[in-house]
């Protein structure tokens, strides 16, 4: 059987989407639904912003890039569907439950953009305040080694058996880094600004649960596993609530996979 899986922000890449936009009708009417969705919540275009040059591009911006991915990834799974591919499963990585959710009919397009756009529009308030760590160690190993730093420093994401990403505050994750170079251990910082699942989050918490409030998700079509519980969704649990979690807690993706 077959699943869709649906990224989380650092799979952008200068010119993502443009062969698509020419060549497939179908991808380029969802991508266009999106722009117009996303120029009233957000401000501005994603076909100007996936169409900009190097010079003019702010993929390096969270607030824009998130919205530009969840474009791409239900514009995606449409030109799937239309080839006659259908998921049996849907699963996302942090910002790709939301296009999960959408894509298992969970949430409509509207709602869904709602909760991308607002997630990293709030994300900007803490940018330049953390940073994120890849490291080559199972979920165990680093937990272990951030004990006593939880409030600085979280396990953010399980992407594989050792594979883990750690989170929090620029100087502690610059000591962890160190630490494992002394190690020998493999590490590479992400490329983002902000910390991400780890206790800095709890600063947007109130915000974006006031934000979403509105949001009314529906019993989802699509057999969908949660990457921050590993639970099955069923649809209605997929609140304002759910994303704040979402945004906060570990995205346990290895375990929901």
């Amino acid at each position: 059987r077959l699943a869709f899986v649906f990224s989380g922000q650092g799979a952008q890449w200068l010119g993502m989407g443009r062969s698509l936009l020419r060549q497939e009708p179908v991808f380029r009417e969802v991508v266009s639904r999106c722009d117009q969705v996303i120029r009233e919540l957000a401000g501005f275009s994603v076909l100007a912003e996936l169409e900009a040059e190097e010079q003019h591009s702010r993929l390096d911006r969270q607030d824009v890039v998130q919205p530009l991915l969840f474009s791409l990834q239900v514009a995606l799974a449409a030109l799937w569907r239309s080839f006659g591919v259908e998921p049996d499963a849907v699963l996302g990585h942090s910002m790709g439950e939301v296009a999960a959710a959408c894509v298992a009919g969970a949430l409509s397009l509207e709602t869904a953009a709602l909760i991308v756009c607002t997630r990293s529009r709030l994300a900007q308030r803490v940018r330049g305040l953390g940073s994120m760590l890849l490291v080559e160690l199972t979920k165990g190993e680093a937990e272990q080694l951030i004990v006593g730093q939880e409030a600085a420093l979280s396990v953010a994401a399980c992407n594989g058996p050792r594979s883990t990403v750690l989170s929090g505050d620029i100087a502690a994750v610059e000591r962890a880094a160190e630490l494992l170079r002394q190690r020998g251990v493999f590490h590479r910082r992400i490329q983002v600004e902000y910390a991400s699942h780890s206790p800095q989050m709890d600063l947007l918490r109130e915000d974006l649960c006031t934000a979403l409030r509105e949001v009314r998700p529906e019993a989802a079509k699509v057999y969908m596993r949660s990457t921050g519980s590993t639970e099955v969704v069923l649809g209605p649990e997929l609140t304002a609530a759910y994303w704040a979690e979402n945004l906060r807690r570990p995205v346990l993706f290895a375990q929901a996979a």
